[in-house]
C-alpha cells in the first residue's frame, strides 16, 4: 500500500516552479506550417512568425508549452542510487504499461531491474510535463519505428499536443531523457570512469574514423586522451540514435565528429544514404558522467538567425523533487 495518495503524486508532478510556460503556435497554423516545411514551401515571413510562436491564421489565444525557443532541448536525469523508497518504486511500476512491467521484471539483477524501471518511468513522467496536465504518465502510448527507435503515439482527440520527440540513455548509475519539439533527437551518457577492455588507441582504431584516430593520437596526456575518447563516443552514439536507423545502418567509422569552437559538426565520408549532416550537437558535463545531445537542424531560412542549440538540464526524482542544474 502506497503511503501517498495518487492525488499527491499527480499534484507533485505538475507543480514544477522551475518550468515556466511559454507560447505555442495556434494548432491550425502549426499543422499547415509543418506540412509546408516538409514540402519546402515555407516563406521567410511564416518562418519568423513560427519562431516567435505567433499566430497569423486567426485571432485565437495560443496555448502554452514549456519550451521557450525552437532550438531548445530539455535534458532530464535520475541518479538511481538516490531513489530508495520502495513505495515510490512501486508507484513507478504502476504507471508503466503491462508490457513494460513484464520487461522490467524479466531483467536479471536488482540494480539493472531498478534502472530499467526508472528509465521507463522517467520517459512517461517527463513527457507528461509537456502535455498541459491533460495526459497522465500511465496514459501515454508508444511504438517503435522499423529500426527499433521508440516514439510517442498520440491517441486522444480534441487537443493537439506539441510534436514531442524524445530519446533515452542510461548507465548503471545514471538515467537520462532528452526532449525536443518538432526535431529529431538522440542522446547518450557515459560514466567518466568507464574502463576499456583495450588501450584507447586500439579501441579507437576499431570504432573511430581516421581523422578521429589522428586527433586522439595527438593527445599526449593519457587522462585527457581517455576523456576525449569517452566524449567522442557519446557524440557519435547520440548522432546514430538521432538518425533512428540502428547502429548497423550508421557504422561509427563512416563519419567523423569534428569540433570547431563553439560547435561540433558531423562529416559523412560514405555514400550511405542513411547518413546526413544536418545536425546540431551539444555536450553536458555532469559530475560523474559525460552527456551528448544531437538534434536535427531546423530549416535554414531567413529569420532563423544563427542560434545554436540551447540545452536546459534538470535532475529529478519524479513526483518528489526537481532541481535545475543549468
Amino acid at each position: 500500500m502506497l503511503p501517498f495518495s495518487n492525488e499527491f503524486f499527480t499534484r507533485k508532478l505538475f507543480t514544477v516552479p522551475s518550468l515556466p510556460l511559454h507560447r505555442l503556435p495556434c494548432p491550425r497554423f502549426y499543422d499547415g506550417l509543418s506540412y509546408k516545411r516538409e514540402e519546402g514551401e515555407i516563406t521567410p515571413q511564416e518562418w519568423r512568425v513560427y519562431t516567435r510562436w505567433e499566430c497569423m491564421t486567426c485571432n485565437c489565444r495560443v496555448p502554452k508549452r514549456n519550451f521557450s525557443q525552437l532550438w531548445e532541448t530539455h535534458f532530464w536525469y535520475i541518479v538511481p542510487d538516490e531513489v530508495n523508497s520502495t513505495s515510490l518504486l512501486n508507484h513507478y511500476l504502476n504507471i508503466i504499461s503491462p508490457c513494460e512491467r513484464r520487461a522490467v521484471l524479466r531483467i536479471n539483477g536488482d540494480k539493472q531491474q531498478k534502472c530499467g524501471l526508472l528509465a521507463r518511468a522517467l520517459v512517461r513522467t517527463t513527457l507528461s510535463r509537456y502535455m498541459q496536465c491533460k495526459i497522465m504518465p500511465q496514459s501515454l502510448s508508444f511504438s517503435k519505428n522499423k529500426y527499433g527507435k521508440p516514439q510517442l503515439i498520440w491517441q486522444q482527440e480534441g487537443w493537439i499536443p506539441p510534436c514531442l520527440h524524445f530519446n533515452i540513455s542510461h548507465t548503471s548509475s545514471l538515467v537520462a531523457c532528452g526532449v525536443t519539439v518538432d526535431l529529431q533527437v538522440g542522446i547518450d551518457i557515459e560514466d567518466k570512469q568507464r574502463t576499456l577492455k583495450h588501450d584507447i588507441l586500439s579501441f579507437a582504431r576499431r570504432f573511430f574514423s581516421p581523422k578521429e584516430i589522428e586527433f586522439l593520437c595527438g593527445l599526449t596526456d593519457p587522462v585527457i586522451q581517455h576523456q576525449e575518447c569517452i566524449k567522442l563516443w557519446t557524440l557519435k552514439e547520440a548522432y546514430v540514435k538521432a538518425l533512428g536507423r540502428g547502429f548497423s545502418a550508421a557504422p561509427f567509422r563512416n563519419f567523423t565528429l569534428s569540433h570547431e569552437e563553439p560547435r561540433f559538426a558531423v562529416e559523412v565520408h560514405s555514400d550511405s544514404e542513411n547518413l546526413t549532416e544536418n545536425w546540431e550537437f551539444a555536450t553536458v558535463d555532469l559530475s560523474t558522467h559525460y552527456g551528448a545531445i544531437c538534434v536535427e537542424k531546423a530549416c535554414d531560412m531567413e529569420g532563423n538567425g544563427n542560434d545554436s542549440l540551447v540545452v536546459k538540464v534538470w535532475k529529478t526524482i519524479p513526483f518528489i523533487e526537481d532541481e535545475r542544474i543549468f
